[in-house]
């Protein structure tokens, strides 16, 4: 596709717009950026020039955004940030042998991820890896990443998701609260306190509805939007949690959780490994899809 010059925007330009807009002032503006204020006020007047609108208004001393300048900040800011993230990701691989970019659901790859890259990295050395969350499906024409984790069903569009693992879910407790609450069935945990990872309200009801029917308290209890938050709510003494077992592996090693009932649950959703359409020959890629799948398969068989 060919790009028109006169609709591509200068780079710092758009610096002096969102520097403008965040101190409010043309003259702070030009302070931040080592420019005079006169520079400064003449990027922002070729700026509304080639958009064909007002971004500032004028009010005695202080510019204010315009509603046409309050739309554009955001965007701006977000073509700012990838341009900072591009040059930053130029600069790390400019060195190295080969680069990796992953997008993890966040828990999966600070617990489970990260502390097993050292073995992929002794086995590619040279490579760079690059790792950012994303907890939803994106377009990676629009990200660029080489891979994604994704959990739920296979689709992704413009891209090939291949199985790597179901999910277990248990019932955990830090050894403390389970001392102070004895109990030998699920039905007891009616009036115990219950923590819920927000994004999967229902956990809880289809836990209790698997082992022996409806609980009315399901969905009461302290809410977090991390599997992270839920984990160290559990290690605090917050209340009983539902989570993954790939998730935990150290907390029960160390003994700061127990799983409170041997009622393990599996999930509808699954783990995926996706690719982008035109990186399925990429042999970094192909490497790293063979050795997570390496990997998962010894934490199954508990190697």
């Amino acid at each position: 596709m060919k790009l028109s010059r006169r609709l591509v925007p200068d780079v710092t330009t758009l610096q002096a717009f969102e520097c403008a807009a965040r101190h409010g002032s043309f003259t702070q503006a030009a302070a931040e950026l080592n420019l005079t204020q006169s520079a400064v006020s003449r990027q922002i007047k070729d700026l509304e020039s080639q958009i064909g609108v007002l971004l500032f208004e004028r009010i005695r001393q202080r510019v204010i955004l315009s509603d046409a300048g309050q739309k554009f900040l955001p965007e701006v800011r977000r073509l700012l940030t990838q341009s900072e993230e591009l040059m930053v990701r130029a600069m790390a691989s400019a060195r190295s042998e080969s680069t990796l970019s992953i997008a993890s659901l966040p828990t999966f790859g600070s617990r489970w991820l990260t502390p097993r890259l050292p073995d992929f990295l002794k086995e590619h050395p040279g490579t760079v890896i690059d790792i950012a969350s994303r907890s939803q499906p994106f377009d990676f024409e629009e990200q660029n990443f080489d891979l994604a984790i994704h959990y739920g069903q296979p689709v992704w569009a413009h891209a090939t998701c291949s199985y790597l693992c179901s999910e277990i879910i248990v019932p955990v407790a830090s050894p403390a609260l389970l001392a102070l609450n004895p109990m030998k069935e699920p039905g007891e945990l009616e009036d115990k306190p219950l923590l819920h990872l927000a994004t999967r309200p229902k956990m809880w009801a289809q836990w209790f509805e698997s082992n022996g029917g409806e609980m009315k308290s399901a969905y009461r209890g302290n809410r977090f939007d991390q599997f992270s938050m839920v984990i160290e709510a559990a290690g605090a003494g917050l209340g009983f949690a539902l989570v993954p077992l790939y998730l935990i592996e150290q907390e029960l090693s160390t003994d700061r959780l127990r799983v409170a009932f041997d009622r393990p649950m599996q999930t509808e959703n699954n783990y995926y490994l996706v690719v982008p359409e035109g990186k399925l020959e990429n042999p970094v890629s192909q490497a790293f899809r063979t050795w997570i799948v390496k990997q998962v398969g010894r934490w199954q068989s508990g190697g």
